[in-house]
């Protein structure tokens, strides 16, 4: 048992026989009454997305989650394919599963798989990826690193916001967590 306090982002809990992944949370202290935390939670089953808030005392049960070293193979319509390196088993998950996931995944990417009681429940990034640039404005010649900056289309579809000099076909280090630019790979 987990108080709601110590719940943090990517924590998966069971209440009232669903499966409850935390997306957010945030401690929040009003002027006056007691302390709640304010939790964004997603029903891993039926996707659905609640905002709710829980005492800070309140108990949770935390689900036992497997991972699984697998690689990302295609995707096919709305299915997404992945593979266990170790076993070579495939897994498939929807694109309802794994909506924030969907903007980094490219072929061949190295991914954790999470499993609750043989039930694939999701997928776990890298801390970062490498995508390359396949739209941007054109380069100014001139350009700082510390410039505001431009949009940039990568491959999978995903914008960020980059440094001046960047052209098309630039590969970038991005941040899963954040979708931030890192650096240029």
């Amino acid at each position: 048992m987990v108080e709601a306090i110590n719940l943090k982002s990517g924590m998966v809990f069971e209440k009232d026989n669903k499966l409850i992944k935390v997306l957010e949370t945030n401690h929040h202290k009003p002027g006056k009454g007691n302390t709640v935390m304010q939790m964004k939670l997603q029903d891993i089953r039926s996707n659905s997305i609640v905002q709710t808030t829980m005492r800070p005392s309140e108990k949770v049960e935390l689900a036992l989650v497997d991972k699984k070293q697998a690689q990302y193979l295609y995707k096919q319509g709305d299915v997404f394919y992945f593979m266990d390196l170790d076993t070579y088993n495939q897994y498939e998950l929807s694109a309802d599963q794994i909506t924030s996931e969907v903007k980094y995944l490219i072929p061949e990417l190295k991914v954790q798989l999470d499993f609750c009681n043989e039930e694939l429940i999701g997928v776990e990034l890298p801390t970062t990826v490498k995508l390359r640039v396949t739209e941007t404005a054109p380069n100014i010649k001139g350009a700082a690193a510390a410039s505001g900056g431009k949009p940039a289309t990568l491959e999978t579809g995903l914008v960020v916001a980059v440094p001046d000099f960047i052209q098309e076909g630039d590969t970038l280090v991005i941040n899963t967590s954040t979708g931030a630019y890192k650096q240029r790979a």
